[in-house]
C-alpha cells in the first residue's frame, strides 16, 4: 500500500469511527432512561407512572410567573425546544400546533413548551416563536428561566437530557435534546413519553389523554 492510499485508508477509518461515537452519543443523549419502565415494547407510554414532575416557578413568555400549581388540576403535554433549533424543534412545534387544534374543545389541556436554551430564548423571542405557531396564550405556555434550574427540571424532573453539541464555533448554538412529548395528569404525575416524530404514538397519545380527560381510572 503506498503511502497516498494509506492516507486515504486512514482518513476513511476516522470519519467511521467518528460517526459511530457521534451515533452513540445522539443515541444516550435524545434516548428516554431505561430505567423508569421495563424496556419493551412502548415502554414508556400506557399511562404508567413515571414519576412527579417537581416544583418549579419559571418565566412565560408573556412575562408573567408560572409555576407547578397553575398546572395542577390540568392534563398538559410537555415539550423541549429551542427557537433557533433548525432540526427537530420546527417539526415539534408544528406538531404541537396541531394537538393544539386538535384537542380545542378539551378546555382542560395545556400544552407547555419548556426552552433548553434560556440565555438566548428570552420571553420577548418566545412571543414571537409562539405567534408563528399561532399559539393559544392561555391554552399553551412557553417558559423559560434561568440555565441551571431548566437543566434540573429536565433532568431530575421529567428524566429527559439536553446538552450542546459542540463547543465549536461552527456548531456552538446546537443543542441535543429529547424530541418526544411528555404527558402529565392533574397530580402532576408523568403518565408517558411519545416520540413527536412518530405518527402512531401522536395517535396513542391523543387516546391517553381522552382517557385522563375522561376523569376514567387507569
Amino acid at each position: 500500500m503506498n503511502l497516498s492510499k494509506a492516507r486515504f485508508f486512514l482518513l476513511g477509518v476516522a470519519v467511521i469511527g467518528s460517526g459511530i461515537v457521534l451515533g452513540t452519543f445522539l443515541w444516550l443523549k435524545l434516548a428516554p432512561r431505561p430505567g423508569l419502565r421495563g424496556w419493551n415494547a412502548r415502554p414508556l407510554e400506557g399511562l404508567s407512572r413515571q414519576g412527579q414532575v417537581p416544583e418549579f416557578s419559571l418565566t412565560e413568555r408573556s412575562g408573567k410567573s408560572i409555576g407547578l400549581a397553575a398546572l395542577r388540576g390540568k392534563i398538559w403535554i410537555a415539550d423541549f425546544i429551542y427557537t433557533s433549533c433548525t432540526d427537530t424543534c420546527p417539526l415539534q412545534t408544528a406538531a404541537m400546533a396541531k394537538l393544539q387544534e386538535q384537542l380545542s374543545d378539551r378546555l382542560e389541556l395545556r400544552l407547555v413548551s419548556f426552552t433548553v436554551d434560556p440565555a438566548r430564548d428570552t420571553p420577548k423571542v418566545l412571543a414571537g416563536y409562539a405567534d408563528k405557531f399561532k399559539a393559544d396564550a392561555d391554552r399553551w405556555l412557553f417558559l423559560t428561566g434561568e440555565k441551571e434550574q431548566i437543566a434540573q427540571l429536565i433532568q431530575a424532573g421529567f428524566h429527559l437530557s439536553a446538552a450542546p453539541l459542540t463547543e465549536d464555533s461552527t456548531q456552538a448554538n446546537v443543542i441535543l435534546h429529547s424530541p418526544r412529548f411528555v404527558l402529565v395528569d392533574r397530580e402532576a404525575q408523568i403518565r408517558g413519553y411519545y416520540d413527536s416524530r412518530d405518527g402512531e404514538a401522536l395517535k396513542r397519545l391523543k387516546a391517553d389523554v381522552a382517557i385522563l380527560l375522561s376523569g376514567k381510572k387507569e
